[in-house]
């Protein structure tokens, strides 16, 4: 049976590919920069400008626009040490692409990820706890085209994430997978975290998104797209 395809801008290693392929997809990843341990097809691009002219290609597309201008760490050192940055919020483009898409092709859901205090619709928020990760990692989904139930979300008591905080270190059961890793774990330990094995550069890891949680989401994905198809072939 063919594989619905799935367009991924944005892919950095393939964390999201990984999972959506998971769920059943052929996925195909774009970024502008290169990514040589991306284990699908890949095209180093400009992601809007490969989305302008392929898009209408795909049955389901997904985006996760570089986090920077909304990460807590940015906003941490805008407030407390007066930095300016150039990040740029590509989360409105990228919204805006997708919602011009549908207008020609209301047939293709779409989905954009991103950190917390981003400013996506809370469609859907994924933590590392619901899937038995060692991450917290939350991470918000703006999903239209179709509904995706929040999977059981257990409770962060009795966890503790290791490092080093204000001079102490602490040794938990759970992760903080982000910088260089200094005194936050090892790269073995990041990547049993996360679910990631196929890539051991921190910096791949550290920009990744679980795969479990697309894989969550692709599921769901999948099944719009088959029950859509078989109702249109029904109706021909």
């Amino acid at each position: 049976m063919t594989r619905p395809r799935l367009l991924d801008l944005f892919c950095c290693a393939g964390g999201a590919s990984t999972g959506y392929h998971r769920a059943g997809f052929e996925v195909v990843g774009v970024d502008i920069a290169p990514q040589p341990n991306y284990p699908f097809e890949f095209h180093q691009a400009d992601a809007l400008d490969f989305l302008a002219a392929h898009g209408h290609e795909f049955d389901a597309i997904a985006g996760s626009p570089p986090c920077q201008a909304s990460s807590a760490l940015t906003a941490g050192n805008r407030r407390r040490r007066g930095w300016t940055d150039n990040h740029v919020n590509l989360i409105p483009p990228v919204r805006t692409a997708f919602a011009a898409l549908r207008q020609t092709h209301p047939h293709i859901p779409t989905v954009i990820e991103n950190v917390q205090g981003s400013e996506l619709r809370r469609d859907l928020t994924l933590c590392g706890l619901s899937f038995g990760l060692k991450v917290f990692r939350h991470r918000y989904f703006e999903i239209d085209g179709l509904t995706v139930p929040a999977p059981h979300h257990p409770s962060h008591r009795g966890h503790r994430v290791t490092g080093w905080r204000h001079g102490v270190r602490y040794d938990g059961d759970m992760f903080a997978v982000y910088g260089d890793g200094g005194g936050k774990g090892t790269v073995v330990q990041w990547q049993d975290a996360m679910g990631i094995h196929w890539t051991d550069v921190r910096r791949e890891i550290a920009e990744a998104i679980p795969p479990a949680y697309t894989d969550w989401i692709g599921a769901a994905l999948h099944a719009h797209i088959t029950t859509t198809a078989t109702a249109i072939l029904a109706a021909a």
